[in-house]
């Protein structure tokens, strides 16, 4: 149970930034250490938070988060990533995008591109670009997912296999440190593994939640990717890891 107002509020903090740190918990309220320890450890072991290492971040595991909260998580740090992304991307330019709230803000960045041929999976982001009048949409066949507006299953598998993109601008629900980008559907693990080997360029978008969650089935390394997109720099190990396979990481 939640015991007090103070962690009401550390909830609702960590549901909007995604994490929350002990000494920053310690400084807003103006408590010692040893409580917030103990409100997290409340918080922990009640399930609805995980303990990390100076911290607490929204769990995960096998089970994703809802998708509007996941849309409240990080929202400044996704726009940044957005932005950067859709500067990278020419007018002209064929794409590939897949279902995720930080594809969803890229959509938004790119409504003043012209002449784009956007391929995607994403309910959202159909709905999104069709303000953009110069922009093409087509929206892949399959099973509606509800929960989120993604489309997923085989059809939308072999639709994606009849096309070659430009770029693909692809999502995920956690990274870890050896590199390997991670999600929760077995069907849009299929749908994002084959956009990536039907394009020219892979641009992953990843804010810094990403390296803090965990998420049990595999999509790709980051050495298929072109480019990541993210808010905070990587471990150094794995920073050295994407020099080699010559994966740009850009630090917005």
């Amino acid at each position: 149970m939640v015991t007090n107002f103070r962690q009401i509020e550390i909830l609702d903090l960590a549901r909007k930034e995604g994490k929350v740190t002990v000494a920053g918990l310690a400084e807003r309220y103006d408590v010692t250490v040893q409580t917030i320890r103990r409100d997290l450890s409340d918080l922990a072991d009640s399930g609805r938070l995980e303990r990390v290492h100076g911290g607490a971040v929204v769990p995960s595991g096998v089970v994703n988060i809802q998708y509007e909260e996941r849309r409240r998580l990080n929202e400044a740090g996704k726009k940044a990533i957005a932005v950067k992304c859709a500067q990278e991307i020419p007018d002209g330019a064929s794409v590939f995008m897949n279902i995720g709230t930080t594809t969803e803000a890229v959509a938004l960045e790119l409504l003043d591109h012209e002449n784009l041929l956007v391929v995607t999976n994403n309910l959202n982001i159909a709905n999104i670009l069709a303000a953009n009048h110069s922009c093409e949409i087509i929206l892949a066949g399959g099973v509606l997912r509800r929960a989120d507006g993604g489309i997923v299953g085989g059809l939308t598998v072999e639709m994606v296999k009849q096309f070659k993109f430009d770029y693909s601008v692809l999502g995920c629900s956690a990274i870890d440190a050896d590199g390997d980008l991670l999600d929760f559907d077995g069907q849009e693990v299929m749908v994002s593994s084959t956009a990536i080997k039907r394009s020219r360029k892979v641009m992953v978008v990843a804010d810094r939640l990403k390296f803090e969650r965990k998420a049990p089935l595999t999509i790709c390394s980051l050495a298929d990717v072109t480019m990541l997109v993210t808010d905070k720099g990587l471990p150094a190990d794995l920073m050295d890891n994407c020099n080699t396979w010559g994966t740009e990481v850009v630090v917005v």
